[in-house]
């Protein structure tokens, strides 16, 4: 992980037509149970990333190997980011959030100020990143509040006083599986969650977390989680649901299996892989790779790292098929390519079309085969649920949107 320099709000340009998924399996019906909805900032490195590409591999590639606090999304390109309020009274910190990873820590830029709810356990935290970064501490507990409905109470932070890589940021709230918190913290065999504390304590009445984005030329500058369930009034379908995969290494994630086709050819037979908000990115195994890019005709572009297609390769584009579940999601041309509008965040060429679907540098089989990064969660809403090991998707009025 590069330390970051600012990191801005850029997004600007409305969102366009869109059309509802039709589905081939049963899903469950559009009913939410009573939730709390905690709303996100979305932010883009000002500066650019050279290689978008390689700054996500590098990711991608540590959560094969199944290092499961080696993993950083603070050199994605899209990054969403929650003020959260530490202590009585609370103090507020920025700080990235990520299903990628599960420890939640302060710190960074901004120093952690102790209250009567503040207590040191004694116990030291340590999570390293695959790019070399790192944070490392002290492990606290302190009432940690997300909004005026999601207080808790006792919750298990580390306080960093060694980090790279953060920019700007105060630290990272960590939403994945609590499983990834192992071999975090000393004498500690995990760390309880914001999510699982949340559920412990009452405060929602089923593990579950919703994840709402919207693409990043569509003019909607916020994202959301909301804790519990899942916002109804963002999806224009049911949620379909489809357990945890039992593969290595995607199971220790929000892992799935899927299949991948490119219009009517298969790319990618059912395999593993997991859904990750801190991978920009869609990432596929190397052998898929190489016939999504002979049946799209790109040619690679070694500044973006990104397959680059013509005007008239990209009125021949066809969708991409996401079958999950019985379910298959329509990942259309539009989806597929980099916003026009934020090429020069990635140092492209202004009318450049760049396509968001890369390698993950390994050929399938190896138990995390693909990466369903930003680029496929701004088109379907994602929901997390714990209490039944299953992962959920929903299309949005952004599945089918024009704005890229």
């Amino acid at each position: 992980m590069v330390p970051s320099k600012s990191l801005s709000s850029v997004f600007a340009l409305p969102a366009l037509a869109f059309l509802s998924l039709s589905a081939s399996a049963l899903p469950h019906p559009r009913t939410a149970s009573s939730t709390t909805t905690l709303k996100l900032a979305v932010r883009i490195n000002s500066y650019g990333i050279k290689n978008i590409a390689t700054a996500d591999r590098a990711r991608v590639q540590a959560l094969q190997a199944g290092d499961s606090s080696s993993v950083s999304a603070t050199n994605a390109v899209m990054i969403y980011t929650a003020d959260v309020g530490v202590g009585s009274p609370a103090t507020y910190y920025t700080l990235l959030v990520d299903t990628g990873s599960s420890n939640t820590w302060i710190g960074a830029n901004k120093a952690y100020e102790k209250t009567s709810t503040s207590k040191d356990t004694g116990n030291q935290f340590y999570v390293p990143y695959g790019d070399g970064s790192y944070a490392s501490g002290e492990e606290y507990t302190d009432t940690v509040t997300l909004n005026s409905d999601l207080v808790i109470d006792n919750q298990s932070i580390g306080v960093a006083y060694k980090y790279s890589g953060m920019g700007s940021l105060n630290g990272l709230l960590g939403v994945g599986p609590v499983d990834l918190t192992q071999d975090t913290v000393s004498n500690t065999n995990d760390v309880a969650t914001v999510t699982d504390n949340l559920y412990k304590q009452g405060t929602i009445s089923s593990e579950v977390l919703g994840v709402f984005f919207a693409p990043a030329s569509s003019g909607d500058t916020s994202g959301e989680l909301t804790f519990g369930g899942y916002d109804a009034s963002k999806i224009t379908g049911d949620v379909s649901y489809v357990p945890i995969t039992s593969t290595s290494s995607a199971s220790a994630y929000w892992g799935i299996d899927q299949s991948i086709s490119y219009g009517s050819t298969t790319i990618l037979d059912e395999t593993a892989g997991i859904v990750d908000t801190g991978t920009t990115l869609i990432y596929i195994a190397s052998d898929a790779f190489e016939t999504y890019q002979s049946a799209t005709g790109g040619t690679l572009d070694k500044t973006t790292g990104l397959l680059q297609i013509s005007s008239d390769q990209y009125q021949q584009l066809l969708s991409l098929y996401f079958t999950i579940g019985g379910v298959t999601y329509e990942l259309t041309p539009n989806a597929q390519i980099w916003p026009r509008s934020l090429n020069s965040y990635i140092e492209g060429t202004t009318d450049g079309i760049y396509l968001v679907v890369s390698s993950n540098g390994s050929p399938s089989g190896s138990g995390l085969d693909f990466t369903n990064g930003y680029c496929f969660l701004e088109r379907f809403y994602s929901v997390f649920d714990t209490t039944n090991s299953q992962v959920g998707f929903a299309t949005t009025e952004y599945t089918y949107a024009t704005t890229n």
